[in-house]
């Protein structure tokens, strides 16, 4: 009767860690998702902004060429892929108002340009969002108890959007 007791307790106990690990996956995971859609949002309005100012710049520098590849823009790209395009389209936007003063005139491409920066700090916040997230994931992946659901339910470590967080993830590791 004892033993049978014993057996209940230890086995009641592995379930209630078992269900609160999976608990934190959930919750981390319902984040994470949160946080990309979020990025994804962001990323669009940013590309819809960046084409808003094509027509612009090409009439203010007489030019046929400008920011060509976005027209190229595949939405088949995931979130990492798509903040690497847009964001080098983005530096390309100002270099080439840099190299031109005559663009700062435009009353119509300053507005875009005050929308844009808003939107780069919503994209920086749920960045920062997403990649303390990613360590939360990749913590659980990692430790015991918790690795041992991973391994079950085939979760691998996540990537960030830069390798800032890498390095401190891989510091904490370490320890």
């Amino acid at each position: 009767m004892e033993t049978v007791l014993l057996i209940f307790v230890i086995i009641s106990i592995l379930a209630f860690i078992f269900v609160l690990v999976n608990n934190k996956f959930q919750l981390t995971i319902i984040k994470l998702d949160k946080a990309e859609e979020d990025i994804d949002i962001y990323l669009e309005k940013k590309k819809e902004l960046l084409s808003r100012t094509i027509p612009i710049v090409k009439k203010e520098l007489k030019t046929k060429e400008f920011m060509e590849n976005l027209e190229n823009y595949n939405d088949d790209l995931n979130n990492f892929e798509k903040h690497n395009f847009l964001k080098s389209n983005y530096n390309e936007l100002f270099k080439t108002i840099d190299e031109n003063e005559k663009l700062m005139k435009s009353n119509s491409l300053m507005k875009i340009l005050e929308e844009l920066n808003s939107n780069e700090e919503d994209i920086v916040g749920a960045i920062k969002y997403y990649n303390d997230s990613v360590v939360e994931f990749n913590q659980l992946v990692v430790s015991f108890p918790s690795n041992i659901l991973a391994l079950f339910k085939r979760y691998k470590k996540l990537d960030f959007y830069n390798n800032e967080k890498r390095e401190i993830f891989e510091i904490l590791n370490k320890k």
